[in-house]
């Protein structure tokens, strides 16, 4: 709890310092612009532009992160990919995603940790569970949250017919400590078993993979990455402390939307997102109507622009 408010203290102590440094280049600026201005000197008036245009990107940059200003938005974030029915179609369309939000916490500096993957028959991932530590992780992908939908001709198909697959995604805060979600020890079934795979040297010979199941909720974290069944057991008790919390979270949020009118509905129904590769190409987020025709940039990883327009949309709301 007290390293839990140490960090607080810390991010609030650098976000001020942050602004009073910006507040502190406003106020020279200013300054060089009147003497530029008194003096009528060219060379001073550019330099301050040039300097101006800088502290407006800076600005810019840190206006946007505002947005990002939630009680869990500056925390690591656990990412999991379901994938919807449909077999072979939706397991390889949920490693797409896997790949593209691979790709893009890369692009971030993100460390990003496969926790747990369960592979498809034949091609694809049924489900994975990936661990992304960096700053603002959950705040960022928090709006992917949500079943995701792509339209194309599929590969598995030899009659080349246009298919359409689902995956469901899942995003948790990481918990700062075990004071914010308690579990009862009594209220956990632990199963050992082995990892898994689609065979060959990588299967383990030992029992080191792990599943808890809370008991109450019925809620399911496991994992088989670590060849350590201690590690397996950590990572899958990390796994669902942040299920236990994102599920009090969503209960706040149906809770906020039920006073406002509003009805919430995140099952499979519900697209949040299509990706259309075929008969034209186009990737567009049904809550925002952001979209672009530049599916291949998204699918490698390209997806701030529907992630801030995500976020913008979400200005001005408790």
């Amino acid at each position: 709890m007290a390293r839990s408010v140490m960090q607080k203290a810390a991010s609030l102590r650098e976000n001020v310092e942050t602004w009073r440094g910006i507040e502190t280049r406003a106020r020279d600026l200013a300054e060089l612009l009147e003497m530029a201005i008194e003096e009528d000197e060219a060379s001073l008036g550019e330099s301050a532009s040039q300097d101006l245009s800088a502290m407006a990107a800076e600005f810019e940059k840190l206006e946007f992160r505002l947005q990002l200003s939630g009680e869990y938005d500056r925390r690591n974030a656990i990412l999991a990919i379901h994938a919807g029915a449909g077999g072979t179609e939706s397991q390889d369309w949920a490693e797409m995603l896997l790949r593209m939000y691979l790709r893009w916490a890369e692009t971030k500096g993100y460390a990003t940790q496969v926790l747990d993957s369960s592979p498809g028959e034949e091609a694809g991932v049924k489900s994975v569970t990936v661990d992304m530590k960096g700053s603002y992780a959950y705040g960022f992908l928090n709006g992917e949250r949500g079943v995701h939908r792509l339209v194309r001709i599929s590969p598995f198909d030899s009659a080349h017919a246009r298919h359409t697959s689902f995956a469901k995604v899942e995003v948790m805060p990481e918990v700062d400590s075990h004071a914010e979600v308690e579990i009862n020890p009594d209220d956990l079934r632990i199963d050992v078993f082995r990892a898994g795979g689609h065979g060959g040297q990588n299967v383990q010979k030992n029992s080191t993979a792990i599943r808890i199941t809370h008991l109450p909720s019925g809620i399911v974290a496991s994992c088989q990455n670590e060849r350590s069944q201690h590690r397996n057991r950590e990572s899958a008790m990390k796994v669902l402390e942040s299920r236990l919390l994102e599920v009090e979270l969503e209960r706040q949020e149906e809770e906020k939307a039920r006073l406002k009118g509003e009805h919430v509905e995140m099952g499979w129904g519900n697209q949040i997102r299509s990706y259309v590769l075929q008969p034209y190409r186009m990737v567009k987020d049904h809550r925002t109507e952001y979209e672009t025709s530049d599916t291949t940039a998204v699918l490698d990883g390209d997806i701030d622009g529907l992630v801030e327009a995500f976020l913008q949309s979400r200005v001005g709301e408790e």
